[in-house]
């Protein structure tokens, strides 16, 4: 299973060598198989694994046994843990919702506070083929896009999920095999969860009365419907690209954006929704709670007189004008000339490196401090520069060339618009080597037969002050 795993995180490119991995540990079964895990992937990447525990405050005894388990664990093999605790009821209370979305917020946050003081560029996440399965359900349940049916996935980000091509039975077998203990939460098997009842109830009815490999062929389904989707988006990017125009409102303290009616009009009925989602994501700098109902009343705009308006999310409004729709938000702001100016060239550092000089293998070598970065300089097929966003930008995101456009990364990463225009990055033309305080971009990797590296060292005693990895 460990040989499984491993090659699927090479597949995905999880790691780099050098990294320093957060992994939310709860003391289950699968987060317990993901350090071990890890462990195993240490040796291969020189990884620095940290662990962190929250304990919600809400299963009393037991949820102090599962951290007393933790900590006894992570003083055995030797590995920093964090532990933090949340009263997960109050915060539900106080924040107006549910006391399973609460959860997942604080430990998103203890996940990202751990990150930033140990520099750490990655988080490991212990999400498994039959998590994926129960979330495609619960998607569809809820009602969902063709985002929604992709499930999780493999990367986002900086969070990565090494066990999410390994099923619930495999980890089990794997701790049982190895004679390694985990601790049980009752609650998983109650049903004061939606996702409870799927796992509890509807999985078990589809194995045993449809099909033995139900979860398999969910996640099967899942992948190909996350790599349509990716296609999806690349072919939006190309399409908005040449019908809209971005631009200041008139008294620079908004944003617009005018989309061509004749070209709309030409465009494949299947992609214009996906176009006016991508339009009001760019002028509001916002994907949640953008919905069909509005996608659809924009659409609608175009068929009627020139003047009229709908009003729309985050304060937005769409006209009908001569050239299409004009959507038009006011409430966002450019960012001031001052907060523009937080980097000094002077303190980003540039040098080839020959392979041959360095004392050891250059694999061994590569830096593990998170502003020092390597990349094979053969590869790169333009003169590097350090700047900040332009059109058309993009990042390789996976091993198989897989690329996202930039703008649609800082979306993803839920990153404010505002903030957007602030963050440096190492450009190859247009294609994006390191969205520097974020992360690198694939393909310009270091290996056995590189025979020229560059290294971009970036000095944070300058102004930039940008989260690294």
């Amino acid at each position: 299973m460990y040989e499984k795993i491993r090659d699927y995180v090479r597949a995905h490119g999880m790691l780099d060598k050098g990294d320093v991995v957060i992994a939310g540990i709860s003391g289950g079964a699968d987060s317990v198989c993901l350090l071990c895990v890890l462990l195993e992937l240490r040796k291969e990447y020189d990884l620095s694994v940290r662990a962190v525990h929250v304990n919600h405050g809400i299963r009393g005894e037991a949820a102090a046994a599962d951290q007393a388990y933790v900590e006894e664990l992570c003083r055995e093999v030797k590995v920093p843990l964090d532990v933090v605790h949340v009263d997960v009821c109050r915060m539900a209370r106080e924040e107006g919702m549910t006391q399973e979305e609460a959860g997942r917020i604080a430990r998103r946050r203890a996940f990202e506070e751990a990150a930033a003081r140990w520099s750490a560029g990655r988080i490991a996440l212990a999400h498994h083929k039959n998590d994926n399965a129960e979330t495609v359900l619960l998607n569809l349940a809820r009602g969902t896009g063709l985002r929604g049916m992709g499930g999780i996935r493999p990367c986002s980000g900086k969070y990565i999920r090494p066990l999410l091509d390994t099923s619930r039975e495999e980890i089990e077998a794997f701790l049982d095999q190895k004679n390694i203990s985990y601790c049980m939460d009752a609650t998983n098997y109650e049903d004061t969860y939606t996702r409870n009842r799927i796992r509890n109830h509807i999985i078990p009815y589809m194995e045993e009365q449809v099909n033995s490999r139900f979860v398999d062929h969910v996640c099967g389904t899942a992948g190909q419907l996350a790599r349509l989707w990716e296609y999806v988006e690349r072919q939006t990017d190309k399409a908005a690209a040449g019908l809209t125009s971005l631009r200041e409102g008139e008294d620079g303290q908004g944003r617009e954006m005018v989309i061509d009616g004749q070209g709309f009009a030409r465009t494949d009925t299947a992609l214009r929704p996906y176009i006016l989602k991508w339009v009001l994501e760019q002028v509001s700098g916002r994907a949640k709670d953008l919905e069909t109902v509005h996608f659809d009343d924009l659409e609608e705009l175009f068929d009627r007189q020139v003047g009229r308006r709908i009003s729309l999310p985050y304060g937005m409004k769409a006209y009908r004008c001569y050239e299409g729709v004009r959507v038009v938000s006011s409430d966002w702001k450019p960012p001031r000339e001052e907060e523009n100016e937080v980097w000094d060239k002077d303190r980003i550092k540039m040098r080839i490196l020959d392979p041959a000089d360095i004392d050891g293998p250059a694999l061994e070598a590569i830096p593990k401090t998170p502003y020092t970065k390597w990349f094979d300089y053969d590869i790169i097929e333009n003169s590097v520069t350090i700047r900040t966003r332009r059109p058309g930008d993009y990042l390789v995101i996976g091993r198989d060339g897989a690329t996202q456009k930039l703008n649609r990364y800082f979306i993803n990463e839920k990153i404010p618009s505002r903030e957007r225009d602030r963050i440096l990055l190492a450009a190859d033309g247009s294609r994006i080597m390191w969205v520097i305080g974020y992360r690198r971009g694939q393909g310009y990797e270091v290996t056995g037969q590189t025979k020229k590296i560059l290294e971009i060292t970036i000095d944070k005693g300058g102004k930039y002050d940008g989260r690294d990895n």
